[in-house]
């Protein structure tokens, strides 16, 4: 893919290249494939967007094929970004039962040859997303196809502030609410757990208005005073539970294996190089 504009003398000079394929792996609901869309929106270039199962066929060949007509429109439609969402479905380590047809395995050997074939990709960058990035092909994440690995964590307590105020904006919160107690009481939930919160108290907050009145129409003409209180957060939150820390040390394994010694804090993405891993 082409450097923005205002960058592209200076990474010409230093021959610089860019990754052909990034992964951005984590636990769900992180925004995996918020970052993919936001990278295309920076960047303004064909943006394909691909969900892994959607590439599976019970019939032979197909699925090959529908690898194949992936690169061709994004070779066409270059500068491109190809987003695989959920690559795990498409590309598990080869080896294992995946039915008598083996697709998955003609999948992967499809892909690699796509990344990293005689036919060389120009001014295109694959982007993929997974949240078990353990159980992905090793030949796909070995430098030449996949040479960045993005871990995306949970949010750190600034971010799960600003995610709370994105989602709390047009929301007629009550004067006991306070962000950044919430930020506090929700540490470990995802960026989908906090919107999910957000609805839930919302949900329960007209519930709470809607009992108060005998006749609908009474509910509806004092819908103005429908607010949404800390304890319907709260009563949210215990319905809707954060990441476990089984969840969380799992992925710490996995960023340790991909090179990391040890995660930094949360609430940022990092990279790990496929080196340590091919």
């Amino acid at each position: 893919m082409e450097w923005p504009l205002k960058y592209q003398e200076v990474f010409s000079y230093a021959d610089a290249t860019p990754p052909k394929g990034i992964l951005l792996y984590g636990p769900p609901g992180t925004g995996k494939t918020l970052l993919a869309k936001a990278a295309a929106t920076e960047s303004e270039p064909t943006f394909l967007s691909i969900k892994g199962p959607e590439l599976l066929s019970k019939w032979v060949g197909e699925s090959e094929k529908g690898v194949r007509e992936v690169f061709r429109k994004a070779r066409q439609a270059a500068p491109c970004i190809i987003f695989f969402d959920e690559i795990d479905a498409i590309a598990p380590i080869r080896g294992g039962d995946f039915g008598n047809s083996h697709v998955t395995e003609r999948v992967i050997s499809q892909m690699l040859t796509e990344l990293d074939g005689l036919e060389v990709l120009t001014n295109v960058v694959v982007i993929a997303a997974t949240n078990r990035p353990d159980i992905i092909d090793p030949a796909l994440l070995r430098p030449g196809r996949f040479d960045r690995l993005l871990y995306v964590p949970p949010p750190d307590h600034e971010s799960r502030k600003q995610i709370i105020r994105i989602h709390t904006s047009k929301k007629p919160l009550a004067d006991d609410v306070s962000i950044d107690k919430l930020a506090t009481k929700m540490d470990g939930y995802t960026g989908a757990d906090i919107a999910a919160v957000a609805s839930a108290a919302v949900m329960l907050s007209l519930r709470e208005h809607i009992s108060r009145y005998k006749e609908p129409q009474e509910a509806g003409k004092n819908a103005k005073e429908v607010k949404i209180h800390m304890h319907h957060f709260e009563d949210a939150m215990r319905k809707i539970r954060p990441l476990s820390a089984q969840e969380l040390d799992m992925y710490k394994r996995i960023v340790e294996r991909f090179g990391r010694p040890s995660p930094p804090s949360s609430g940022a993405a990092y990279s790990s190089s496929t080196s340590a891993v091919a």
